[in-house]
């Protein structure tokens, strides 16, 4: 699993995150003025690097803040966590990358308590009690 670490929150699993396409594209400045041709290129045409890309990210389980990401997309290591109002550092697939974490299995510090895998199948009673056994009916 691929450990994003928020830059509000420390790292967290990346199931807590959503992606939110390429970083650092700009409003057009007088967006009625545009073409129908440049507004879809606005809208749908984002860069498709081979290597380190600016990304946005949320994180949706967490402070629910949006934050940049630069990614290698081709070994997913990251190179840098930053804020939306920062610039965007300068980087190199040469730059020495932080490696992303992978866990085989999401530790519970970052997740909350999970069951292991092998009790994850049994319904676990709310409250952590035991449920009352049934009544006979008479």
């Amino acid at each position: 699993m691929l450990i994003i670490a928020c830059p509000y929150c420390g790292p967290r699993e990346e199931t807590e995150f959503h992606y939110g396409g390429q970083a650092h594209v700009p409003y057009p400045a007088e967006p009625e003025q545009l073409t129908d041709e440049e507004w879809a290129r606005y809208l749908f045409y984002r860069d498709n690097p081979h290597g380190i890309f600016a990304e946005q990210w949320t994180h949706r389980a967490g402070c629910r803040r949006w934050f940049n990401v630069l990614r290698d997309t081709v070994t997913y290591d990251i190179a840098a966590v930053y804020a939306i109002s920062q610039p965007q550092p300068q980087v190199s697939a040469e730059t020495d990358l932080a490696r992303a974490q992978t866990l085989p299995q999401p530790p519970e510090a970052l997740s909350g308590q999970r069951p292991p895998l092998e009790d994850a199948h049994e319904p676990q009673p709310a409250g952590g009690q035991e449920p009352a056994a049934e009544k006979e009916e008479l």
